[in-house]
């Protein structure tokens, strides 16, 4: 059986989410998908508004079948690292064929030359320049392929979730010969829209009205599928979410005042002495956006800044992100599965180039960590387990904010007609 791939954060799982699912396998053939789903922390540099395994559950419970966590040496990425970290993990399973992903414009022949001229060195050259006076990667990406390709008639915009998909197509050129593109025309709002409006809005839109709320009230329930409702509403009673950035600006400021400027120097993106700013503020800011605030400058986007902030609060270095790019994902862990994606297992179980985790202390357990002879996988294991244990923090109830949770919880098995587990 071949399934279909995506590559998603669900943060939360939407409506949206739930009709390019459906729209995947139709439109590939697929009678299964596979997700490879960010962890607690997710590519804009904060911390997934509810924890890995609900959000996992809420896919499976909506149409997914198994759904496998990007490591957080890749979750959290810019738009080029994320894609080539979803898509080599897509890869290594050896049971997928097409990987799906959302477009403004489906011209997959007009994506595909754009791929192609991103990947030239020419191309590369230029978008570092254009990073250097501020511009986001997908912001600097798409205003150099707009003046490359003026030549010729514009069919695509160069949106976000274009330029995303244009990364996808430049990861399956270098590492997923064997899987198909499947782009899927978006029919839900724009990614940073504020505003909710039926039948789909943004995740950003749904997150902020839950935010101000503290529930899910009856304009963010008609854009989540019912299954997403119930897992988010019995986690905000048991207080196991939401979880912000706020809630971790006390550990940030202890570590960054306790870093050395050549261990803050050694995160990754820090270039130009930006350590020295960040040091420097680090002792007066009192918290998150404060500190935010007071580092930003005209080549350093708030993004960019936010995912700086979050390898240092992980303790991940340059050095951890050099080894994990030239090895890519070590593993697949799994976090949720139905009774097909039971199949899927096996069949990846066979055929995966990557060990399949289902219970982390198999591979790596609590003492481990600690210890400086680990092997590669162990310390791409260990990152992830070490930011379970810093978002647990995040819980409004003191309960449960202990650690270890990697340790401890297994994957999520949804049954046919399950229910909610939180």
């Amino acid at each position: 059986m071949k399934a279909v791939g995506i590559i998603a954060e669900y943060n939360p799982f939407h409506s949206g989410h739930h009709w390019q699912l459906n729209s995947a396998k139709s439109l590939s053939g697929c009678p299964a998908a596979v997700i490879v789903m960010s962890g607690q922390f997710v590519q804009r540099g904060e911390p997934a508004l509810f924890d890995k395994w609900l959000r996992a559950q809420m896919a499976v419970r909506s149409g997914a079948d198994l759904v496998i966590e990007m490591p957080a040496v890749f979750a959290l990425r810019s738009a080029q690292y994320f894609a080539a970290g979803g898509v080599r993990l897509l890869q290594a399973l050896g049971i997928v064929s097409h990987l799906s992903f959302g477009v403004e414009d489906n011209d997959l022949t007009a994506l595909k030359k754009l791929a192609n001229l991103a990947d030239t060195a020419h191309t590369g050259s230029l978008v570092r320049q254009k990073l250097k006076t501020g511009l986001s990667y997908p912001a600097a990406l798409g205003q150099v392929l707009l003046a490359q390709s003026q030549a010729e008639p514009a069919t695509v915009a160069f949106t976000p979730n274009n330029i995303l998909a244009i990364e996808y197509l430049r990861a399956l050129n270098r590492y997923g010969a064997a899987i198909l593109p499947c782009p899927v025309k978006r029919q839900h709002a724009g990614y940073h829209e504020v505003d909710i409006s039926a039948p789909f809005a943004s995740a950003t839109a749904i997150r902020k009205s839950i935010l101000e709320n503290g529930c899910v009230q009856p304009t963010a329930a008609a854009v989540i599928p019912p299954a997403s409702k119930a897992i988010i509403e019995k986690a905000l009673r048991s207080g196991r979410g939401p979880v912000t950035a706020g809630a971790f600006e006390t550990a940030l400021l202890s570590k960054l005042r306790t870093m050395s400027l050549s261990a803050i120097a050694e995160l990754p993106d820090v270039t130009e002495g930006l350590q020295h700013r960040i040091a420097e503020t680090a002792l007066i800011a009192t918290g998150w956006d404060e500190l935010l605030s007071a580092i930003k400058c005209k080549r350093y986007t708030h993004t960019r800044l936010q995912r700086i902030l979050l390898h240092a609060l992980l303790g991940i270095t340059k050095a951890a992100i050099d080894e994990s790019d030239h090895a890519g994902p070590l593993y697949a862990r799994v976090l949720a599965f139905n009774e097909q994606g039971k199949e899927l297992l096996r069949q990846a179980s066979l055929l995966s180039t990557v060990p399949l985790i289902t219970k982390t202390t198999h591979f790596l357990n609590s003492r481990q960590r600690y210890i400086a002879s680990l092997t590669p996988l162990q310390r791409m294991l260990a990152i992830d387990s070490a930011a379970s244990d810093i978002y647990s923090l995040g819980f409004a109830n003191r309960a449960l904010r202990y650690g270890g949770w990697d340790f401890r919880q297994s994957p999520v098995y949804v049954a046919a007609h399950p229910p909610v587990t939180v």
